[in-house]
């Protein structure tokens, strides 16, 4: 009984801590969250700079040099009872004008046109390690969709031995033993058909953001079995960025981290 007692002891969380969960989904020890995590959420500062970075992207386009005038016209005049538009040379087809069919375009936009956004360097740092922080917390992290049970501490961070599952299976096992696989089945069964003329365009499909998972090095066995799964992001430490960690500009992802990568985080 007393035994009993001890490990429900050891099962509480202490506050400003998170468990290390084994490759058998089970915690075994406690971290105190790195300095980091104490970060005021911003998220006009995380917005900004999710629009500046997706702003960075972003390809210039306009219309092909003289476009809808690559044809010799000329004009009736005044006193032939029709309007006084550009016709193709010999014939009656009005052309050229914006308001004719294969005219050119009245305003188009222009190729040489900067669409890159600038935001300060305070501030980028600011809205990662405020993106960073949401991951921490859960009421921010359940309003994004995702789905977890309430004792699982967050941010997930797993032991450093995860790094080595070389299967997709396993890393799934892995999430069902946390309890959070039923994220990923809500990613898998989200994807839909896109509404619109985006479906014709290279983008005909919809899915929901998975979990990111974060490993120490990009050469880890885990980084290719996790990517797998759908919705799943795979991305090292050192290269965590408001993008990964707010998609959309919306913080509060599910972020799971090896404990060597989460250990790194001491020196941000």
């Amino acid at each position: 009984m007393a035994e009993k007692e001890l490990q429900k002891e050891e099962e509480v969380l202490k506050e400003g801590h998170v468990f290390v969960y084994s490759r058998d989904g089970n915690p075994q020890e406690q971290l105190p969250l790195p300095p980091v995590f104490v970060t005021p959420f911003r998220p006009d500062i995380i917005r900004k700079d999710f629009a500046a970075a997706s702003s960075r992207r972003r390809q210039p386009y306009g219309p092909a040099f003289r476009a809808g005038m690559r044809h010799s016209v000329e004009t009736w005049g005044k006193g032939r009872g029709v309007a006084r538009v550009q016709r193709i040379k010999g014939q009656s087809t009005a052309a050229e004008s914006p308001n004719n069919v294969g005219g050119r375009r009245a305003h188009p936009p222009r190729p040489w046109k900067n669409w890159r956004l600038r935001i300060n360097e305070k501030e980028r740092r600011l809205a990662r390690m405020s993106a960073l922080a949401a991951t921490s917390k859960p009421e921010i992290v359940k309003s994004r969709g995702h789905r977890f049970p309430e004792g699982v501490s967050l941010p997930i961070v797993v032991d450093d031995e995860v790094e080595n599952m070389k299967k997709s299976a396993d890393f799934e096992q892995l999430l069902g033993s946390i309890g959070i696989a039923e994220d990923v089945v809500r990613v898998r069964e989200g994807r839909h058909v896109r509404a619109g003329r985006g479906k014709m365009r290279n983008r005909r499909y919809r899915q929901p953001v998975g979990p990111l998972v974060v490993v120490s090095a990009a050469d880890a066995a885990l980084a290719k079995s996790a990517k797998n799964l759908a919705g799943v992001d795979v991305v090292t430490a050192s290269s965590l960025n408001t993008e990964c960690l707010a998609p959309g500009g919306n913080a509060g992802r599910l972020v799971i981290f090896s404990k060597r990568a989460f250990e790194s985080l001491r020196g941000v």
